[in-house]
């Protein structure tokens, strides 16, 4: 009797745990509006980085492998894992051409750990580069 309910219980634990598992990977459709960045820069706060003044040390650092993100308004973090029309490389031209730009977004979110993580499916709009800090930090990393 004792192996009976400790069977049924454990069978319970694990259905619960699977079903949990699978809710968790599903995605949330989103529109998120902020400027590209990049990821290692701006968490680790080693320069400046945002708009004009980090431009170049961005695209140098997603050609690099460092994952760029989304900035939102909202001041969260949404870590791009793939852009629309991309291959498996988030250093791809599309990625590049777009770094320190305003743009929307839309796409699926996955949310573990408190990281947000955006495949994003349209980039539907882009206003190009709005922040221009250069004229208060300089040109990064070469500034004066």
């Amino acid at each position: 009797m004792k192996r009976l309910i400790m069977s049924v219980g454990l069978t319970a634990f694990l259905s619960i745990g699977i079903s949990l598992q699978v809710q968790a990977a599903v995605p949330k459709r989103v529109n998120v509006t902020g400027e590209i960045i990049d990821t290692w820069c701006y968490i680790t706060e080693i320069m400046y980085a945002e708009g004009t003044a980090h431009h170049q040390c961005a695209v140098w650092c997603a050609v690099g492998g460092i994952p760029v993100s989304v900035l939102g308004e909202d001041g969260s973090v949404y870590v791009v894992l793939k852009l629309e029309g991309e291959g498996n490389n988030v250093a791809d031209p599309a990625t590049l051409k777009i770094q320190s730009h305003k743009v929307t977004v839309k796409g699926d979110l996955y949310e573990r750990d408190g990281v947000k993580y955006l495949f994003v499916t349209q980039v539907a709009d882009d206003q190009g580069v709005v922040n221009l800090t250069h004229e208060d930090y300089g040109i990064q990393p070469f500034g004066e």
